[in-house]
């Protein structure tokens, strides 16, 4: 049902030509339980793979569209970068009518100050992803990677991705997940007591207690946003507080 006067924040979606159901399921979301909201964020992984932003695909652009659609109905939209679709640039979120946010943002909304990021920045555990994060974000990496032609560089992201999942099945799954005390030194630095993100496919409301007060309370709250895989995600923000609920996948 339609958010009216509130603000939605979601991710992970991995939006990919192969799977026609979360595809559906998405833009039904645009449609009808984005409708009317202030605001939507989407904090990172819309897409499964993207590898720049002259790939018109029929995905890309019937995304794009809905993403324009809903911002021209008066709805601001915000996209940010995840660990899949971190090379999504400018002139795709020119398409969509979007803003490109940068890691880590702050917002005031409903009285809310909140820190929003993708999540995977958190994951210092996990060592030879960092690894690879810290080459892939590199000014120098992507300039070479873009200047590949386009069926190079899906046959790159291919490999990674099949690569990628290999490696995520040998890892034990709390390396994979937030490194608590990366949490706390992140809302200690950006002084805020709520941060929202995605990444981890782990959904919940955790309360965390800081060391430092921040705006007079010892406490915070770190909301993780759901991965799209079996049913929908979005945390709904108001005036009356928020909601992280999930939905099933729309029908096709």
């Amino acid at each position: 049902m339609p958010s009216a006067g509130k603000t939605l924040f979601t991710s992970d979606i991995h939006l990919d030509s192969e799977n026609s159901v979360i595809t559906h399921s998405f833009l039904d979301f645009l449609e009808n339980r984005a409708e009317g909201a202030e605001a939507l964020y989407v904090l990172g992984d819309l897409f499964e793979v993207w590898v720049g932003d002259d790939d018109s695909s029929v995905l890309n652009s019937r995304v794009a569209k809905a993403f324009a659609t809903l911002a021209d109905s008066g709805t601001s939209v915000y996209l940010m970068h995840g660990n899949r679709d971190f090379l999504l640039g400018s002139a795709y979120a020119q398409r969509c009518h979007a803003t490109l946010l940068k890691e880590p943002t702050i917002v005031e909304c409903h009285g809310r100050r909140m820190a929003l990021i993708h999540g995977d920045s958190l994951c210092t555990r996990d060592v030879d992803y960092m690894k690879f994060r810290k080459m892939v974000r590199s000014e120098r990496w992507q300039a070479e990677f873009l200047e590949k032609s386009l069926v190079e560089r899906h046959m790159i992201a291919q490999q990674a991705r099949m690569q990628s999942k290999t490696q995520s099945s040998h890892k034990p799954s709390d390396i994979m997940d937030v490194t608590p005390l990366e949490v706390l030194n992140l809302l200690q630095e950006l002084q805020v007591n709520c941060l929202v993100h995605g990444h981890t496919h782990r959904p919940a409301v955790h309360t965390i207690r800081l060391q430092v007060p921040v705006d007079d309370k010892l406490e915070a709250q770190r909301i993780v946003l759901g991965s799209w895989d079996t049913k929908g995600w979005a945390l709904e923000l108001g005036d009356d507080g928020f909601d992280l609920k999930y939905f099933p996948h729309t029908a096709m």
